[in-house]
């Protein structure tokens, strides 16, 4: 991977901002992408600390125009883009009969048009140079019913599908997307819907009444942990690898 470029989306988040670090520490240039510029600028700024090429550019991804401006601002500044992993996403819980349409709407946005937005922007730059390997971050809630999660749900088995079939389209030309889906990851995104520290131990144990198991490994991912599973996939390691779903969750989902 080194000397390449990449591209990171929600790059101030947990998972998004160890995909960045891991990326960087293998000698990859990356670009990282997210809507909250200060967070992402601090992200940035401890890379370069760290002797890694990291450049901030704040987008919202939900934004066409935007994303389109933000991609060729990254291939004038770094060079074209060998990798993406689309990483930005929003969590709003809640029963279906008392979810609003701004939930809904924002939900869909980010999750998934924000991954259609993206990938359309950076694989039309791919095909002509024949290379390129995408990951979608999704969840193994894209596969397995939760409660009070059905929006999430909804939008990250629908990202996780949009990357299968643009995996199909793009494969002639030598450009690989996967999908990684994390269970419960220990990220602000996860610890915001927390009342105190014992979820964490629920979480792990499983919660009958919502009919949902715990976590056979006992414990919740780290970050790095996704981030491993992403490098993976989007290394020279997987090269005959494109359109999988690879499920990083501890068992939660009992392998679905």
């Amino acid at each position: 991977m080194k000397d390449t470029i990449a591209v990171v989306t929600g790059a101030a988040g947990g998972i998004g901002s160890a995909v960045a670090e891991a990326l960087a520490v293998r000698g990859v240039s990356v670009a990282l992408l997210d809507r909250d510029a200060d967070r992402l600028h601090v992200v940035a700024k401890e890379l370069r600390g760290a002797g890694h090429r990291a450049m901030a550019f704040p987008v919202d991804v939900t934004s066409s125009q935007d994303v389109e401006a933000v991609v060729e601002a990254v291939e004038e500044r770094l060079g074209p883009i060998d990798r993406l992993v689309n990483a930005a996403g929003v969590l709003r819980g809640g029963h279906v009969d008392g979810f609003t349409d701004e939930d809904w709407q924002a939900t869909f946005a980010v999750n998934t048009t924000g991954v259609f937005h993206m990938s359309r922007a950076v694989v039309r730059r791919m095909k002509p140079r024949r290379r390129g390997a995408l990951v979608t971050i999704a969840s193994n809630a894209a596969g397995t019913a939760r409660m009070e999660m059905a929006a999430y749900a909804a939008s990250k088995a629908a990202a996780s599908m949009f990357t299968k079939c643009l995996g199909l389209e793009s494969a002639a030309y030598g450009i690989r997307c996967n999908v990684v889906a994390p269970g419960s990851t220990d990220t602000p995104m996860l610890t915001a819907l927390w009342d105190d520290e014992s979820a964490a131990r629920v979480s792990i144990d499983g919660v009958p009444e919502a009919f949902r198991v715990g976590i056979p490994l006992a414990k919740l991912a780290r970050p790095q942990d996704v981030a491993d599973a992403v490098l993976f996939l989007l290394s020279d390691g997987a090269a005959h690898i494109t359109m999988h779903h690879l499920t990083v969750d501890g068992g939660a989902a009992l392998g679905a």
